[in-house]
């Protein structure tokens, strides 16, 4: 019998790449088009007074969240934390959350737990906030105010574009809080275009990690979220056992299972952040493992491999770029396993949890 016919089928990977490829002008996007709906959001909330914080998401959104958490506390110097839907959803808690801002972000809106938690916070004195890609989502409906992503429609089952628009919808959402000045977010969507122009430095880097069978991530500070995100990319498109650690968890315990068989992926920004991580990755050389870095160009000119980001961006903005390297390496690891990253098994893009 002849083999089946593949003329009119799409490339594997076709919609992960193409959503990746817009990302820059979702970002130009936001700087331009969301940037006074994000702040006129952040103004009514700020006259609000709330007093901290509480980021409530999911899978990739819940390392968006994570970031905010960064912000929050580094930029606003409020206290900020996730939280644990199942008290609610679950158990039934009744939480107290009097000048307390709820943050719930979700691409598609649509989960039931978010939903349910979301509906909770506001009975129990929250002001909430839905951050989605969907303003007409059950999520955005039920929450006292929305923002949008503005990344238009996402249809591969891996979440790229609405990522970097939620990290930066947040990122100009707490310098409203502030009244800050936003201006330096404008460099991004071209920054961003050209990381995402050297796709044949990603492709080579994702040849050391064809065949591994499990691999580290791990970075500090602002770095931390994306190191978590990029692991979830290459488990849920690869399929390769990909753990994430903050630099200082490494050290505590994790370390010990590091060796030569064992390829190490670092997340290096500058700044404090990145001087932390030093110490972090003088053991993991002393380990003998396979160390590639993301980062400043010191760093990589140390590794074994590695990708260079531009300089001179701000700390709180990196993690907008550092991830597109991983997005792009977690494709190509994919590609090169000979699987479609576009539809990963047993996945769905609205994940119904309770």
């Amino acid at each position: 019998m002849p083999p089946a016919s593949t003329e009119g089928a799409t490339p594997r990977g076709k919609l992960m790449s193409v959503e990746m490829a817009e990302q820059p002008e979702v970002l130009r996007r936001l700087t331009t088009d969301g940037l006074a709906r994000i702040r006129q959001t952040a103004a009514a909330i700020a006259r609000r007074g709330p007093r901290f914080v509480l980021l409530t998401a999911r899978g990739t959104s819940d390392n968006a969240a994570l970031y905010a958490k960064y912000l929050v506390e580094v930029l606003l110097g409020k206290p900020a934390g996730l939280t644990s839907m199942s008290t609610t959803t679950i158990y039934g808690a009744e939480p107290n959350l009097t000048d307390c801002l709820v943050i719930t972000v979700s691409q598609s809106g649509g989960s039931p737990d978010l939903v349910a938690s979301t509906e909770a916070a506001r009975k129990a004195g929250a002001v909430t906030l839905a951050v989605t890609n969907n303003p007409d989502s059950p999520l955005a409906a039920v929450a006292e105010f929305h923002l949008d992503m503005l990344a238009g429609a996402e249809k591969a089952l891996p979440a790229t574009k609405t990522y970097t628009a939620a990290l930066l919808t947040l990122y100009l959402f707490v310098e409203g809080l502030r009244d800050g000045d936003c201006s330096a977010a404008a460099t991004l969507p071209d920054l961003a275009e050209h990381i995402l122009d050297r796709r044949t430095e990603v492709a080579e880097l994702a040849q050391r990690y064809r065949f591994a069978q499990r691999l580290v991530i791990t970075s500090r500070g602002y770095g931390y979220p994306t190191a978590r995100e990029g692991a979830l990319k290459i488990m849920e498109t690869g399929y390769i056992p990909a753990a994430s650690f903050s630099g200082a968890d490494l050290l505590h315990g994790p370390l010990a299972m590091l060796d030569d068989t064992t390829p190490v992926i670092a997340v290096v920004p500058g700044g404090p952040a990145g001087r932390a991580l030093e110490p972090v990755l003088e053991r993991v050389r002393e380990r003998g493992a396979d160390l590639g870095v993301i980062g400043h160009a010191d760093e990589v000119a140390r590794a074994t491999a590695g990708f260079v980001l531009p300089s001179g961006v701000p700390d709180a903005l990196r993690p907008i770029l550092e991830i597109l390297p991983l997005q792009r390496l977690a494709y190509e690891i994919s590609i090169a396993r000979g699987l479609d990253p576009d539809t990963p098994r047993a996945l769905a893009k609205v994940t119904e949890t309770r």
